[in-house]
């Protein structure tokens, strides 16, 4: 073969590999998602109608919207209509009061969850109640805030953003635990959330009746070392709100709203905040669907945003990756759950009342998932019927 034959076939190559790596670039949403279908994203739609036809039945519970993005463009948004007046009425408890339950619906405030002027829409918005997903994007902040040199890493003591507290009560081995620790829910704090009932044994729900949610929670105690025990708390997470305001010096839906919602354009949010007045990290934000969507899509982009490089890469891999690893092989990285299946690797986000945010990197599919199942019936579960549909979805 003489040199000008091997020239050609080199520059063919390249301009290959070219056309192959524009065919994967994404396309950002500004105002909008692009649309498609599941036919030109190379889908199988039957599981997901199979779903859709589950959750009108109503199989799933309520479900209020179920949306899923393919290559960056939306090939599915299907929102269903439940009447949360007719749902809620006569509820009443420790989650607050239903639709002409209460004399005053205002009683609980943001944190009537029973209520349909709070929950799942707010003030008939169309933000959604993101519950602990807030946590992971809260988490996105934290990776933000490293990035810009606000704060120095994950290295770095809890503690030290706390001293304008009163740590008289804090106990000694609470002050060797760092941002790493807190992330990962290796705080090493006792605290009672997933082995409890929501009722007033239940340490979030003590936190969340509490006038300084994070004083509450350095006021804990210990029953470990910090790193050496995985125990779900969200009052670890309600620190990161203290965190960012103490390296920033501002609130985190300040923050958020200049350094990651302007940039990624979502404009319409709620954010709750605590009675102390600090943003609620541990379950207070509102979302729509498709605005959560992009948090997806900023995690599959490995953290840049349309030329803008939001978090680091290194960020997005750790914080997705399993520090944690529990017997079912599901895993915890930095607030972001894993919930692998199938030899599929998935990055969730995980709320009360199944609210989630699903990506699936081997796919280039991102999912989300809005539901308000807080009453006590009985259903079949979403997220494994979600992930199900999206796994068959994409293998033909």
């Amino acid at each position: 073969m003489n040199y000008k034959n091997v020239t050609i076939i080199y520059v063919l190559f390249i301009l290959l590999i070219s056309c192959k790596n524009q065919d994967k670039n994404i396309p950002f949403p500004v105002a909008s998602w692009e649309t498609s279908t599941f036919e030109a994203e190379g889908l199988n739609r039957a599981p997901f109608d199979e779903l859709e036809s589950g959750i009108e039945k109503g199989v799933y519970g309520n479900v209020d919207q179920l949306l899923l993005i393919k290559n960056g463009k939306l090939v599915f948004d299907q929102s269903f209509s439940n009447d949360y007046e007719e749902i809620s009425k006569g509820k009443s408890g420790i989650l607050g009061c239903g639709f002409m339950t209460c004399k005053d619906s205002t009683v609980f405030g943001d944190y009537n969850y029973y209520h349909p002027n709070w929950h799942p829409y707010y003030q008939n918005q169309q933000v959604h109640t993101l519950q602990s997903v807030t946590k992971s994007i809260s988490s996105i902040m934290i990776g933000v805030a490293i990035n810009r040199g606000d704060i120095k890493g994950t290295d770095v003591k809890v503690l030290d953003f706390f001293d304008d507290y009163d740590l008289s009560n804090v106990e000694e081995s609470l002050k060797s635990a760092t941002l790493e620790n807190l992330l990962t829910m290796q705080l090493g704090m006792e605290w009672h959330e997933t082995d409890r009932p929501l009722d007033s044994t239940n340490t979030t729900g003590q936190l969340e009746a509490s006038q300084n949610w994070i004083q509450f929670t350095l006021n804990q105690p210990m029953d470990t070392i910090p790193g050496t025990k995985w125990v779900y708390n969200s009052g670890a997470s309600q620190l990161m709100s203290g965190i960012i305001k103490k390296a920033t010096g501002f609130y985190i839906d300040e923050y958020a709203e200049k350094h990651l919602f302007t940039p990624l354009g979502i404009k319409d949010y709620h954010w709750k905040k605590t009675p102390a007045g600090y943003t609620d990290t541990e379950g207070g934000l509102f979302l729509k669907a498709e605005d959560l969507a992009k948090i997806g899509l900023l995690m599959l982009n490995n953290g840049q945003w349309n030329g803008q490089q939001i978090i680091t890469s290194e960020w997005v891999k750790r914080s997705t990756m399993k520090h944690v690893e529990f017997d079912n092989k599901k895993g915890y990285g930095y607030q972001w759950w894993r919930e692998d299946r199938d030899q599929v690797e998935i990055w969730a986000c995980k709320g009360f009342g199944n609210q989630y945010l699903l990506v699936f990197p081997k796919f280039e599919t991102i999912a989300v998932v809005n539901s308000w199942n807080i009453f006590d019936e009985k259903t079949e579960n979403i997220l494994e019927a979600t992930n199900t549909a999206v796994i068959q979805s994409n293998i033909q």
